[in-house]
């Protein structure tokens, strides 16, 4: 048995964790995964059992429950990935325009722009361009939590642009720590050329 410890970890950390751990199985196997609430619990759920797993899970304590997986052997390739999405994705870009994720609370929206950053950089084919204007220019500037996974994503190949006007408007010329500035015309031409444009 392979056990797993995402207690405390944010959405969507502890999927993340699982599927690494289900990508490395290839035998049969059983992977239990503990987690501190009951979304966790769907979410993991969800993901394992469209990749095969057999799941069942069980509340231990108030604060912990349990996700076991049982699978048969190693994942099946991801047909859909692989075969269909790959020249659809070549060029996904991929639209920020605010330094928080929906409407509704401000410090929950924030958090949640943080976790969807996080998760770009878990994907498996990278979007080729991240557009930053408005308020999302503010998360490529000197102070914003998504500047070390903005980073990584850069030294991936990742091309970053973020809005010169924006930036200030904001007044954070000066403060830019990755990428590089770009103007509204470049905005146009590459959501314009984008196959796929995905806006949190």
């Amino acid at each position: 048995m392979i056990k797993l410890n995402a207690m405390g970890d944010a959405c969507p950390i502890p999927v993340i964790k699982t599927k690494k751990v289900m990508q490395e199985v290839t035998g049969p196997e059983v992977i239990e995964v503990s987690v501190d609430n009951e979304i966790a619990v769907q979410n993991v759920t969800k993901m394992a059992s469209s990749l095969g797993g057999v799941i069942r899970s069980e509340k231990v304590t108030e604060q912990e429950y349990k996700v076991t997986i049982e699978m048969n052997g190693a994942l099946k390739e991801e047909v859909s990935q692989d075969s269909f999405d790959t020249k659809k994705e070549e060029n996904m870009v991929i639209v920020v325009s605010s330094d928080r994720m929906g409407s509704g609370n401000d410090e929950l929206g924030k958090v949640l722009i943080k976790g969807f950053i996080f998760a770009v950089t878990q994907l498996e084919t990278l979007p080729k361009t991240m557009l930053f204007y408005n308020g999302g220019a503010t998360l490529t500037a000197t102070g914003s939590d998504c500047l070390e996974d903005l980073k990584y994503l850069a030294e991936k190949g990742v091309e970053i642009l973020t809005c010169g006007t924006c930036l200030n408007y904001y007044n954070l010329t000066e403060q830019l720590e990755v990428g590089s500035v770009t103007n509204m015309y470049a905005i146009v031409e590459k959501m314009a050329e984008a196959t796929k444009i995905v806006q949190p």
